[in-house]
């Protein structure tokens, strides 16, 4: 009796285990199960492909690489070297601000891409929706010689400086309104909206500015992409997003159909643009 007593304990005792184990067991070849068919299922949430910068596809070259024959500008500043055009700014030819535009193109809505490199010191810029011909409200210089206003450039500007001190380095990437009272509108890193009642107001940011200043490179090529939409223009550089101005204004100077041209400040200076193209939207 003792004997079969406890061969039937540990029967039932097995038994027992095993029942427990079952909805253990199932539960977890449930859940592997319910693991495989999320892995495979197809899904609508995809990530979407990064963006080939020499994909030009759409665009049009608006300089060939070859000659000015096409931009307008004081070409004892401007000139081709090795593909790329260039502006110098020397002693012994100084330059405060002087421009050169892409002749017979006026253009609002577009995607802008190009390389562009500082060297030297000073700054450069790439203006878009921008002017010419109207007076210039910066005073002139000691000794300064007026300015051929065709030369000059009113409107938006994408800003790149060469480093000469730690203001300048904050510049790169920023929206600047050349030659109106606005001045600096979306510093590096900011999204900034405005309106016609509403002055400009920061709305949100993109990063640090120090940090975003990171991606800019020093004395070589850097990947320049201007995209303007309407009252919405944003400022890439290098695939990072370094500005964004929202402005609401239909009649502000930034709203307005304009030219597209490169700018060079200061001396010495010395800035190279190359491989131009843009995609010109209705």
């Amino acid at each position: 009796m003792t004997r079969c007593f406890r061969s039937g304990f540990a029967w039932w005792r097995v038994l027992a285990a095993l029942l427990l184990a079952v909805p253990l067991i199932m539960s977890e070849v449930g859940a592997k199960g319910q693991a495989a068919r999320v892995q495979h299922a197809p899904s609508r949430f995809t990530e979407p492909a990064p963006m080939a910068f020499d994909d030009h596809a759409g665009f049009e070259q608006i300089f060939d690489g070859k000659s000015l024959a096409d931009w307008e500008g004081d070409l004892s500043v401007w000139s081709v070297e090795n593909g790329a055009i260039v502006g110098e700014s020397t002693r012994n030819h100084p330059v405060t601000n002087t421009y050169i535009w892409r002749k017979g193109m006026i253009v609002k809505d577009f995607d802008l891409r190009l390389e562009i490199k500082c060297e030297i010191g000073g700054g450069s810029g790439i203006q878009y929706r921008s002017q010419t011909g109207l007076p210039w409200l910066r005073p002139l210089h000691p000794g300064e010689k007026p300015h051929n206003l065709d030369w000059m450039m009113t409107g938006p500007q994408a800003d790149m400086w060469f480093p000469v001190n730690p203001q300048a380095a904050d510049y790169t990437g920023q929206f600047y309104s050349e030659n109106t009272p606005l001045g600096i509108l979306a510093w590096r890193g900011e999204i900034v909206e405005m309106g016609p009642k509403m002055a400009k107001t920061l709305v949100g940011t993109l990063g640090d500015r120090e940090a975003l200043g990171g991606y800019v490179k020093i004395n070589d090529w850097n990947q320049y992409e201007i995209i303007a939409r309407g009252g919405v223009m944003t400022h890439i550089v290098n695939g990072h997003v370094m500005a964004v101005l929202i402005d609401d204004d239909p009649a502000s100077s930034n709203n307005q159909a304009g030219k597209i041209g490169i700018e060079l400040e200061s001396t010495p200076a010395k800035v190279s643009v190359r491989d131009v193209w843009i995609k010109r939207l209705p």
